[in-house]
């Protein structure tokens, strides 16, 4: 049976003869080809790339399946790659990053700048007792000290664990509770659409349900009114103007720690089924080698290049693509601090031109939201200086990779689609500029990566079917557990099918091997890129005294990928209407955070249980969107 997806995509975008003449890799098969025959012999040639205090004596050890080891033996820091090996090059005199806030600011850092001010941060973090393992939350707005907070954390070898600042206290206090924080790094607040978001009243609330933190660092960014406790909480630059962060006996410098290759460098906390989100690990060896060979090769990273990710550092998109991916390469990044249509729906496109942008890596969500748009606030600027755009979060759907591809790449941008997660740490499937390339598809897996749809089985389905992704080996950057949980790891992700890594994403592969990736098969809803767990709305619905039991799906929506769907039995006494259900929208967007306010709410007298009790999810999105219920033979009722 043909491919569905090419039947309805029959198209394929061939590279121009610039992009083959000028790009890294010239036949991406060829390579994928040798590192398949020997994917140890591929990764280790990338670690060489880097620098190490000292080698490794095993590329990987696979004893103990699935808790793999990469890298044995070797000793190495990734701000050792990001930062310190630029010092005494000509890279240290580039720009590292250029910032623009929302209301129009724009600070600048070289790569000397920002290793001096993550240095003065490191010294401040050893004064109040931080030391290798421990761990650091940051919940700080998209600003320069983010990045700064998580290399000064990295660089003196504890934990760093960064929450997205869209969280709201719950999300956030269970996050510093789980990881057992000693220091949040936050802000006064942020901005977003001109409007301030009050971070420090937030993590205060937070702070008063989890009990680890000891210290609290605030930065100034909206000049909000603010309560300091005293001994608790300690201004940023206040900390920053200190002899003991500019330490003049070492001339303002911090040793970095030397790390173990597999020694923990973040938690990044994301969403699961049950409820309770997990940390997922990451180490230093393995995930700086893949982040910079995946960046090097799907971007063909050139040193003049201009990188605009733009993503929020606190994801992981912005962990590996932010902060240190371009770092070690290089690389002069532009950060934005706010909305993409504030205060015109040409925010973006003003950024591009005014900074001579070479390579956007967006969202799917981003881009379908400025369709909406039109053409004419593009065609206001000039963006000849792009060179390459990609995709990254979701997949994209082949409409808007077609106006991505001519309005904004002019007809002439190879789209670089990634698929990968918070657990892979790096690109797992993806093109590079000389690949032929079909819109919707995120293409063929990256050299060293092996990849498979199976039925359920764990048997390979045939070309055009559908079954789950699967990666058939180990990867340099792939996460290292759940943290404190790993029955949790081994269950979730490598029970189903013993010796292959289970992504939860369905997916088909056509007769060309181009991977189309479908989505979830798990109750997880993902909304603007984010995903959010059925359970935790579903916890955050029945907190309210008016709800006894609820269930939320997520409905395909043309912008946000998906919006959030309610179901809500009431408890006696309670009344429903319109302002009940809006006060159970605010109240989940308060628990959960903003970007979980559902867009629908019903309130229903019973919900499709299964006999176990399970309720029915997929029958409650057939009803939503008017389609066939399915299997119905385990439906209590």
């Amino acid at each position: 049976m043909a491919d569905e997806a090419d039947r309805l995509q029959p198209e394929l975008w061939a590279p121009s003869a610039e992009t083959l003449e000028t790009c890294l890799v010239k036949d991406y098969d060829a390579l994928r080809n040798q590192a398949a025959a020997d994917p140890l012999g591929f990764w280790e040639r990338e670690a060489k790339e880097l620098a190490w205090f000292e080698p490794w004596d095993k590329v990987l050890e696979e004893s103990n399946p699935p808790f793999f080891k990469w890298f044995v033996g070797g000793k190495t820091n990734v701000v050792l790659n990001a930062l310190d090996r630029h010092q005494n090059t000509p890279v240290r005199n580039k720009l590292a990053y250029i910032w623009e806030g929302e209301d129009g600011t724009v600070r600048t850092m070289s790569f000397h700048a920002l290793n001096r001010e993550v240095c003065r941060f490191a010294n401040v973090l050893k004064s109040m007792g931080v030391n290798k393992g421990d761990r650091v939350t940051i919940y700080l707005p998209r600003v320069l000290e983010l990045p700064i907070a998580m290399l000064a954390t990295a660089k003196i070898g504890a934990v760093h664990s960064v929450v997205y600042g869209g969280f709201s206290v719950e999300a956030l206090a269970e996050r510093i509770q789980d990881s057992e924080s000693k220091v949040l790094i936050t802000a006064d607040g942020g901005f977003m659409r001109g409007k301030p978001v009050p971070l420090k009243q937030i993590a205060d609330e937070a702070l008063r349900r989890s009990g680890t933190v000891e210290h609290v660092i605030v930065v100034k960014r909206a000049g909000l009114a603010v309560s300091m406790e005293v001994g608790r909480d300690y201004w940023y630059d206040e900390l920053m103007g200190l002899p003991f962060a500019r330490n003049p006996a070492t001339h303002g410098t911090c040793k970095t720690e030397v790390m173990d290759a597999e020694d923990p460098l973040f938690l990044l906390y994301t969403s699961g089924t049950t409820g309770k989100p997990k940390g997922i690990m990451h180490t230093h060896g393995g995930y700086q080698v893949g982040i910079s060979a995946t960046m090097k090769y799907a971007f063909d990273v050139r040193a003049e290049d201009r990188w605009w990710c733009a993503a929020d550092p606190g994801w992981i998109t912005g962990h590996s693509y932010i902060v240190y991916a371009p770092l070690m390469l290089g690389v002069t990044s532009i950060i934005y601090e706010g909305a993409p249509t504030y205060p015109y729906p040409d925010r973006w496109w003003r950024i591009v031109e005014k900074y001579g942008v070479n390579i956007l890596y967006a969202a799917p969500t981003a881009i379908r939201g400025l369709m909406r748009f039109g053409e004419a606030w593009v065609n206001r600027h000039d963006l000849s200086t792009l060179r390459l755009l990609g995709s990254v979060g979701e997949p994209i759907n082949p409409e808007a990779w077609r106006w991505y591809h001519r309005v904004i790449g002019g007809g002439r941008c190879p789209i670089i689609d990634t698929w990968w997660q918070t657990e892979t740490g790096a690109f797992m499937i993806t093109p590079v500029p000389s690949l032929p390339l079909k819109p919707g598809s995120a293409t063929k897996p990256f050299p060293g990566i092996l990849a498979e749809v199976v039925d359920e089985a764990g048997q390979p389905v045939a070309p055009g079917e559908e079954g789950k992704l699967v990666i058939t080996r180990p990867w340099p950057a792939m996460l290292r557990g759940i943290h404190r949980d790993p029955d949790r790891y081994v269950k979730q992700y490598w029970s189903t099918y013993p010796g292959k890594y289970l992504t939860g994403d369905s997916a088909r592969v056509d007769a060309d091997g181009y991977f189309w990736i479908i989505g979830r098969v798990d109750d997880v809803i993902k909304v603007s890129g984010y995903r959010l767990g059925t359970a935790e709305i579903e916890s955050a619905l029945v907190s309210h005294a008016a709800v006894s039991e609820a269930a939320a799906i997520g409905v395909p929506h043309e912008l946000k990928g998906n919006v959030i769907h309610g179901f809500v039995i009431l408890r006696e006494g309670f009344v429903p209407g319109p302002g009940l259900v809006e006060e159970l929208s605010a109240h989940v967007a308060r628990e959960v955070g903003p970007i979980a306010r559902p867009e629908k709410i019903e309130i229903v007298d019973k919900l499709p249980k299964t006999r176990s009790g399970k309720i029915m999810r997929r029958v409650l999105k057939a009803r939503a969107m008017g389609q066939p219920e399915g299997d119905l033979s385990t439906l209590e009722d």
